[in-house]
């Protein structure tokens, strides 16, 4: 693997370690030109659903924007990378045994909600007012309401 610093294209693996739900390979790297260190993940290679956006647009399935947008619900929330990522991961998971070609977005987003709502309850009502485009107060009143149930 090429080092990301100096692009020498000679790294050498110093510590191997598999994710705990055994997920991914986590590589830890030193480079011989430069000798910095890095990080590498393997994940199998999967096909996810072709994503069909309200206006009727197919895209790929891309695992950074689902992040992002957790990422920036959770936003100066105090809940750990490790738990946002894990969420992630049961969403691709869903995604997969779902068995489908193509899904909807608002799918997408409606299981990002639910892993938010374990999450963070002020993450999942940021989360909601974007996606469900509040109008107005009564909307945000109504997913309050129904985080007290």
């Amino acid at each position: 693997m090429k080092c990301p610093f100096c692009s020498h294209p000679d790294t050498q693996v110093v510590e191997t370690r598999e994710s705990e739900d055994g997920g991914f390979i986590r590589r830890r790297r030193r480079c011989a030109s430069c000798d910095k260190r890095f990080t590498t993940y393997e994940r199998p290679e999967v096909n996810f659903p072709a994503i069909v956006k309200k206006d009727g647009r197919r895209i790929d399935y891309e695992r950074s924007k689902v992040l992002g947008s957790m990422r920036l619900a959770l936003r100066k929330r105090s809940v750990s990378t490790e738990l946002v990522d894990a969420a992630v991961e049961r969403i691709e998971e869903k995604l997969l045994t779902l068995g489908q070609r193509e899904l909807p977005s608002n799918r997408i987003g409606e299981l990002v909600m639910a892993e938010l709502k374990k999450l963070d309850k002020v993450a999942y009502v940021r989360f909601a007012s974007v996606y469900r485009s509040f109008e107005d107060v009564d909307e945000f009143r109504a997913v309050v309401d129904e985080m007290g149930r």
